[in-house]
Parts: structure tokens; sequence; C-alpha cells
């Protein structure tokens, strides 16, 4: 919204049917409930409403800076949490197999594995180019065309030769982007406002050739010769920085670099130090960036672990476990970093203190790693150095303070957040389900919120409760859903179900709360205090009903068996359509606990979900 002292919340809530308003991250929030379908045709019917094109639907741009950047990374980094775990785990898999000389590192195997482990990490930029063009709402194909041209072997290639690099006679400057973060999202951010001037500016008749060329042309020369320039540059300057504060005053420059070597990685800028770690390898110990990365990948790994024990999520838990063991044993941070501390902020603060802490230890007593390794608990040894024997202890106390000093600054000062909220999340990229969280009030967006609530300062619901399968099928952890609206929680905590058949029942005795007009949803007040919606498939509203039979009516009691829905699977797989289906307790709010059945296999007779 671009002005939000122009509305008065308290006319707002008088309005009839509103349950409440909420202003988050520039967004100005109507909350309706359950009857926001019904709202949302008579308002799509005041004027051309329409959602906005891909290239000119505008994002917010109001709200705490640090909030909207940390929730937009996260928001990006989200659905690549299962491929950053997958990888660092064969990581640690590789340096167990390798540690216990049950692997030669020279073996066709150790390079087939270290593929495996390294790609999710490698192709960051395309990956990421994906989410992010959801998220600004670009030309998906032509974000993941970026991010191929910045990470293409020939461009490496010639970065790798060492040798200037001219591009029509103009001098680019020469940058590895692999594995990197901040450039890629930049030039997506960059891609959103020249869609829309090239949407304006090329005819009509042109704009299926002259569009696509003007922007791969442009787009790929602001890419590499401005944003990832500013990038390189920023590392350049960066490293020598540090170096220059290191050779006067190490005990001030580790301890910052400690501190903020999370945010180096984010930016990729932890590459400008490549000359001074690989050197390691060879004969001159580094007493800069693996001492760092030693105590910041360990306060990351701590903070993820801390999260783990105290989080009441079971998915939270799973995913906050994975990434702590990645970090500690196998060096891999992203997990830790984008799945769990800069989610949730305060245990990536207390990672970044625990880190500090630590690198002023080792900046007074001046460790140093004499071998090249990614720093871990397991690659402690490349501390090891015959002729300086307290190296190695001094390398253990350190990591014995990032470990300490992190974990319990996150159960100290992030324990309560980590227990009682929801992970904070950014708001999720477009998304054609109709039950979507609260919209910007603009005319890009529906002025309600499909979210329903309770009353406010409603009391909790006794627990426990229990809530039957809806169907039979496979159940999926949401953060496995492939909608951002589902995956990241916006909506409310539940689970979702692959159907084996397409019958939906009532999961417990109540009221029909919503039957959408498209009858792929459903939602349903239970005697027991539970909201639950039931999607049907994902961006199934797009069929139109077509696959879909509803038995019920709103406002009909049901009891717990009856059916509600018929749905064919077989023709919304058909249509090009997921059949995974969300299960949302959207009062989520009303209960201290949410957890899933812990069956791979339910039925209607199976308890999916335990209220407490």
């Amino acid at each position: 919204m671009r002005n939000e002292r122009q509305v008065s919340d308290a006319q707002v809530q008088a309005i009839p049917g509103v349950v409440g308003v909420n202003r988050q991250s520039g967004q100005y929030q109507v909350i309706i409930g359950n009857a926001v379908s019904d709202y949302y045709r008579e308002i799509m019917k005041l004027g051309d409403l329409a959602p906005a094109s891909a290239a000119t639907a505008a994002q917010p741009v109001t709200g705490n800076l640090l909030d909207r950047f940390t929730n937009f990374i996260s928001a990006c980094m989200s659905p690549l949490i299962p491929a950053l775990i997958g990888g660092g785990m064969i990581k640690v898999l590789l340096i167990v197999l390798t540690g216990l000389n049950w692997l030669a590192a020279s073996s066709q195997t150790y390079t087939v594995l270290s593929v495996l482990g390294d790609a999710p990490f490698y192709f960051l930029p395309i990956e990421l180019a994906i989410t992010a063009a959801k998220y600004f709402r670009v030309n998906q194909m032509m974000a993941v065309m970026m991010a191929g041209i910045m990470i293409h072997p020939s461009l490496i290639a010639l970065v790798g030769a060492g040798r200037p690099i001219h591009v029509m006679g103009l001098p680019m400057t020469a940058a590895n982007y692999a594995s990197s973060v901040i450039p890629i999202l930049l030039v997506v951010w960059f891609m959103q406002p020249f869609e829309g001037l090239l949407d304006r500016a090329v005819p009509a008749s042109l704009k299926s050739i002259l569009k696509p060329l003007v922007e791969i042309f442009v787009v790929a020369l602001v890419a590499l010769f401005i944003i990832g320039s500013l990038g390189t540059w920023a590392g350049q300057g960066l490293s020598f920085v540090v170096r220059f504060a290191q050779a006067r005053a190490a005990w001030l420059a580790m301890p910052l670099l400690a501190a903020g070597m999370p945010l180096i990685v984010m930016t990729g800028m932890h590459w400008a130090f490549a000359p001074l770690f690989l050197a390691a390898s060879v004969a001159t110990p580094d007493a800069l960036i693996m001492p760092a990365m030693l105590a910041s990948n360990l306060a990351q790994g701590a903070a993820s672990l801390a999260v783990a024990l105290r989080t009441k999520h079971a998915d939270t838990r799973q995913v906050a476990t994975a990434a702590a063991v990645s970090a500690l044993v196998a060096g891999v941070t992203e997990p830790a970093m984008y799945g769990v501390t800069l989610k949730y902020k305060r245990p990536m603060i207390a990672a970044m203190i625990a880190g500090g802490v630590a690198g002023l230890y080792m900046g007074l007593v001046h460790l140093r790693a004499f071998a090249f390794a990614v720093p871990s608990l397991i690659s402690l040894p490349q501390f090891m150095n015959a002729r300086v024997p307290s190296n190695l202890i001094n390398a253990g106390i350190v990591a014995a303070i990032a470990i300490v000093l992190s974990f319990g600054l996150t159960l100290l000062f992030g324990g309560d957040q980590v227990a009682d909220e929801t992970p904070a999340s950014a708001t999720p990229a477009a998304s054609s389900t109709p039950a979507a969280p609260a919209a910007a009030v603009t005319p890009e967006a529906p002025l309600v919120s499909a979210t329903p609530v309770t009353a406010t300062g409603a009391a909790r619901v006794t627990p426990p409760v229990e809530v039957y399968g809806p169907m039979s099928g496979t159940v999926v952890p949401l953060n496995e859903v492939a909608d951002p609206a589902f995956q990241t929680g916006m909506i409310g905590a539940g689970v979702a179900v692959v159907p084996s058949d397409g019958q939906v029942v009532a999961p417990f005795d109540g009221v029909v709360e919503m039957v959408f007009e498209t009858k792929h949803a459903i939602g349903l007040k239970g005697d027991n205090g539970v909201e639950l919606l039931i999607h049907i498939g994902l961006d199934t509203v797009e069929l139109n009903g077509a696959p879909f039979q509803a038995f019920v009516h709103q406002g009909q009691r049901v009891a717990r068996g009856d059916l509600l829905i018929q749905a064919d699977l077989a023709a919304i797989r058909a249509a090009g359509r997921d059949v995974t289906t969300p299960i949302i307790v959207t009062n989520t709010k009303a209960f201290a606990a949410i957890s899933p059945t812990t069956k791979r296999q339910v039925t209607p007779n199976d308890v999916l979900l335990t209220l407490g």
C-alpha cells in the first residue's frame, strides 16, 4: 500500500463483516474470514481488478528494511532447503567415509558423490532465479536464462584464465557467480521494472521477437557489467579492509569477520577471499578465513540445534536438526542460514554474536589453519601442526565457545519465539489459491484475507483435539508442498495428503463454513473448535469445478465420515495439476501446538492432526 496513513483502522473495522485489520510488510490487510469468496466476487465486479501481469505485479515497498530483506531472502530460499539439506548430508557422508579411510578421495566414486553433494550449491543462481521470478512475478524462463549466463562454463573459463575480459571494447569485471545468492536476486529484481518498460515500449506486433532479444541482451550486460561488478568490487574491498585490519589488529579483525561471515556467504563475496584460503592447501597457513568460518559454521549449527530443541513444530524440528548436522559435521551452513536462523532472525543474531566472541579469542591466540577444508567438527585436524601443538587446542576452544554461546543465546533470547510462533516467512509469490492470506489493498489484488480467524482475544481451545483424515493417501509435510502459500505456513499450520482416491469426508463433527464456487476447496468448523481448510489439489481453482462434485452446502451440519466432495483425480492429473491436498488449521493461533501424524499412509479412520 502506498500510503497507510490514508486509512482509518477504526472505520474499516466498523464495516459489517470485517473481522479485523493488520498492517504488515507494506500491506494493509482486511480480514474477512470464511465469507471471503463472496466478498471477493462482489469486489471484482466493481471494476477491472484482474490480477496484474507477471511483469507489472508490484511488491510491497514499505516496512522495516531489515525485515523486508530477510523475509525476501527467506521466501526465495525456503523452497530450496530440501535440496540444500540433501547436498549437505552427502558432503557429510563423504567426510565420514574419507575420514575412516573407507573411500579414497582420488576414486571415481568420490568424484561422482562430490558432484551429487555440490550440485545444489553450485547451481544456486539457477534455483534462486526460479523462486525469485515467482516472488517478483517476472518471466521465469528468462530469469533462469540470466542465471545460466552467469555460470556458463565458457564465462567461468574466461574468469579462470586470469586475463582481462573485454566485451565490445568495454572492460568487464571477472567474477565467478557459481554458488552465489545476492547477485542473481538483484538481477531478477532489476528484471521486474525492465519487463514492464518493454511491455509498454515494444509494439505488440514485434513483442514476441523483440522483447526477449532486448531483455536477454540488456539484462545480461547489466548483470555482468554493473550488478556483478558491484558485488565483486565489494568483495575485493572487503578483502583489502579485512587483510589490512588483520595485519594491524587481528584481535579486532577476526571477531568482525567471524561475526559477519553469514552475510558474506549470502552475497557470495566469500569467493573474494579464495586466493587467501586456498593458499593454505599449498604452504602458507591461513590465519583469516578458515578460522573465521570455523566459528561461524559451528555457531550456525548450534543455533539450529537449539531451534530443533525448542520448537513445537515437527516440520521445523526436522529441518533444523538436519541443518544443524550439516553445519556442525560438514561445515555446510546454507540449510541452517536459509532454513532456520535467518527465518527466525534471533538465532541468526545469536550465531553472529557467538561467532564474534569466538573470533576475538582466535584473534588473540592467532589461530591458523594449515590445510584447506571446509571448517567443521570433523575437519578440526586442519588446525593441527607438530610445530604449533597449541593451535589444535585453541581450535577446540574456539569450537566450544561458538557452540556453547550460540546454543545458549538462542535458547535464552530466541527460545520463546521459536516455541510459540510459526516460523516467520516472507509474503509468498502470487498463488491461484483462493484461500491465500491477506493481500495488499491495490488494484492488483483482492481487498480481503481468506484466512479464517478467531475473534480477537478468544481463549485457546482446550486440548487435546484430534482431527481425523479427510481422505486416504500418503502424508506429505507442508514444507514439501509446491505452493508458497501453503509451504511457508502463511495460511496456517497443518499437513498435506496425496490422495489415493477422490473421496473427501468430514474429519470431525461440525458445520460447513464454506464451499468454494469451484468446489475445489471447503472450509469446516468443528464442534471441537478447529477451523479447517481442505484444498483439493494445487492450482485447481483454474479447473472451474469440472473434476469436482459437492455433496454438502454452506451452513450444513456434518458428522465425521460424511461425504463432502468427490474429486476425479484422473481428470485433475490430465489437466496437468498436482493432486496434493493441503489440510490447514486456519485458526492455528488458538492452539499451542499442532502435530501431524507420524504415519506415512492414512485413511479416514486415522488421526491426521493432534492439536494441543
